[in-house]
């Protein structure tokens, strides 16, 4: 398909899409937890035992439906970079998150649930380790205070026990 072919079909979708605009989802409550986050946060990374730190930038995009990250830090004297969209799909009723970094080329998928009462994300999707092998996950987000989070990311071991991996305390910058 051309260029040309290409402009016309997404002018036909949206034109067409314009006149059933009342039936797109809007932001409901629990994007409104996602917005929370929006701001710049300075993190403190725990990787067993090795330290760094990193800034890490949130916005919400899309109408208010996604929150887009942007990391920047350093992992063992190394640059890192990743970039994270979040989400919920109101269809599966579920938190939904897409994770892609400087140090791996597939991209993680994550979906979960956040518990009000204990203010914590919990998601489980999976990654793949160095050897090319996939690797189930879990992560947590908790949130201490509204200017203060604690993501943990667990590797899922074969006996379904939890092996943490990292830890990230991230503290907004005022």
């Amino acid at each position: 398909m051309n260029r040309w072919s290409t402009l016309v079909a997404v002018a036909g979708i949206l034109l067409s899409r314009s006149a059933f605009a009342q039936e797109f989802p809007q932001p409901g409550p629990e994007h409104k937890y996602l917005a929370e986050m929006e701001g710049t946060w300075d993190a403190q990374v725990d990787m067993g035992g090795q330290k760094s730190k990193g800034v890490s930038t949130y916005k919400m995009i899309c109408g208010g439906m996604w929150i887009a990250s942007d990391f920047q830090g350093d992992i063992g004297g190394a640059k890192f970079q990743g970039h994270g969209v979040d989400g919920y799909d109101q269809r599966k009723k579920k938190y939904v998150a897409v994770w892609v970094d400087s140090m791996e080329s597939a991209p993680m998928h994550l979906s979960g649930d956040f518990d009000a009462k204990t203010k914590t994300m919990t998601m489980k999707g999976e990654t793949v380790l160095p050897d090319g092998k996939p690797q189930p996950v879990k992560t947590t987000t908790v949130h201490k205070d509204k200017d203060t989070m604690v993501f943990t990311m667990f590797a899922i071991g074969p006996d379904n026990k939890d092996q943490p991996m990292l830890t990230i305390t991230y503290t907004r910058r005022k």
